[in-house]
């Protein structure tokens, strides 16, 4: 039962943070309440019972144990294989600038195959693929890329334009909220944080489509690329 209990504590935690958030309605923010209040009473938790309180964020949890099996082994990569991974990883960036995003993926693709657990790589490959429109392939290079690396505020903050891209609002946020805790100062964060929540109360509401937006002027933003 102590591994429930934590386990609730958890999802009481994620609860609590989103009905704080502005991107719900005050209807929602009721019913997160409720719901909050139902599972306190049924596993008689309390807020002050902290010692249940885990070291990851629900979401945290939840997308490294998504992707710890799309994630390759450690590998015994050479010295050799490093450098010229790196040297790919610089190629890649000269055809972002370029705008030849396909061969870019070409690029960070073969210096994953040399270095598959450098987590920059697989994030420089979801801002090409971001690129290129396949969102869904961006979405699936910055989970591997937080995978290895849980504090990467950039992987983060590139999922949230992708799940922007294809209307899944309240994932983004989640995403750039995550982001901006590693990296508060971030005004790309911040800015395309308050999109996303923007275009999640439109989506809420009875009378919007929250689907009118430039998707370009974000991904084509100079620090998208690195």
């Amino acid at each position: 039962m102590s591994s429930i209990k934590h386990l609730v504590y958890a999802v009481i935690r994620f609860l609590r943070e989103q009905s704080q958030m502005d991107a719900y309605t005050s209807d929602e923010q009721e019913s997160l309440e409720v719901a909050i209040q139902c599972l306190e009473t049924v596993f008689k938790i309390s807020p002050e019972d902290t010692h249940l309180a885990v070291s990851q964020p629900l979401t945290e949890m939840f997308t490294n144990s998504f992707c710890k099996n799309d994630v390759l082994p450690l590998s015994n990569s050479v010295p050799e294989d490093v450098g010229k991974a790196d040297q790919l990883k610089d190629e890649g960036n000269n055809h972002m600038k370029e705008e030849n995003y396909a061969a870019a993926v070409d690029c960070y693709t073969q210096a994953i195959d040399l270095d598959p657990n450098n987590a920059v790589y697989y994030c420089n490959r979801a801002a090409a693929q971001s690129k290129l429109g396949h969102y869904t392939d961006a979405i699936k290079d910055c989970e591997k890329a937080i995978a290895i690396d849980s504090k990467y505020s950039k992987a983060y903050g590139r999922m949230g334009l992708a799940l922007t891209a294809i209307n899944k609002f309240e994932e983004a946020v989640t995403s750039y909220q995550k982001a901006l805790d590693l990296d508060p100062e971030n005004d790309s964060y911040k800015s395309n944080l308050k999109i996303a929540e923007q275009k999640l109360r439109e989506v809420s509401s009875p009378t919007g489509t929250g689907l009118s937006f430039d998707m370009a002027s974000l991904i084509n933003n100079p620090a998208f690329i690195s």
